[in-house]
């Protein structure tokens, strides 16, 4: 595959709307999730605590890990045997923004302390994660076909350029936004992993946990917004467009 400029990557980005949809959705879509993962590292060394701190978090990781392969290798195909695409894409965002809600008010009731529950919304949050991982690249493909019925131009190797692209991309914003929220709730941490933890103030803490369960919110419902009201390319509508470009393949030749 040809490496595309980043001239090239989003010329061809703007002449396809869906595609811009698509990409807009997996800046979010990782934002969020790469922020969560920032902030969740302080919460389980500043709030949660304790001297294990370091074990439980790559315990709460792990499990979280294998949610996001369950998500992608076997809840997907189970649901998209009953739903379009497009439907899981939404349900994968309407369960995540459930089980960020269902953190936050384990976080404002105290019950956050309890790994168990801990991972309850964890897991949820990042099956779906999966789930969209794996949709973010079919749809982009989609939009790949409707961009040629479009402009004439099949820019396959441009468009999955810019997925690269803008994952990295997410993963600078969120890194970011992480220094900014540590600094407005003023988290005064110390890096060593041995030793005592810095004791934060119940503001800090209170911070941290909307931090890192109501900025992920906010961006995936901004996905959500997004995809119901730009994105036109159903299941339908792409196998339509899949077979008008084999129709006129087959016209050439």
């Amino acid at each position: 595959m040809k490496t595309a400029t980043v001239k090239e990557m989003f010329s061809a980005l703007f002449r396809n709307d869906q595609a811009m949809v698509v990409v807009g959705s997996i800046v979010l879509i990782n934002s969020a999730l790469y922020l969560t993962s920032n902030f969740i590292i302080y919460f389980f060394k500043y709030d949660l605590g304790g001297a294990g701190w370091k074990a439980t978090y790559t315990l709460f990781s792990t499990v979280g890990g294998a949610a996001q392969i369950l998500g992608m290798m076997v809840l997907y195909p189970l649901l998209h045997k009953k739903f379009s695409s497009t439907q899981v894409f939404q349900l994968s965002l309407v369960l995540a923004l459930c089980g960020y809600g269902t953190l936050l008010v384990f976080c404002l009731t105290g019950l956050s302390h309890s790994l168990a529950l801990l991972c309850i919304p964890g897991v949820v949050v990042f099956a779906c994660n999966g789930m969209l991982s794996v949709l973010t690249t079919l749809l982009l493909s989609n939009s790949v076909d409707y961009g040629q019925l479009k402009t004439g131009r099949r820019e396959e190797s441009v468009i999955f350029s810019m997925q690269t692209f803008v994952v990295k991309a997410a993963s600078g914003v969120a890194v970011f936004l992480t220094g900014i929220g540590l600094d407005l709730i003023g988290l005064v941490g110390n890096t060593e992993e041995t030793g005592p933890v810095a004791v934060q103030s119940a503001g800090t803490l209170l911070g941290l946990r909307l931090m890192m369960t109501v900025l992920p919110m906010l961006v995936l419902a901004g996905v959500l917004v997004l995809f119901r009201n730009k994105f036109v390319l159903t299941d339908a509508r792409a196998a339509e467009i899949s077979a008008q470009l084999h129709g006129e393949e087959t016209h050439h030749d």
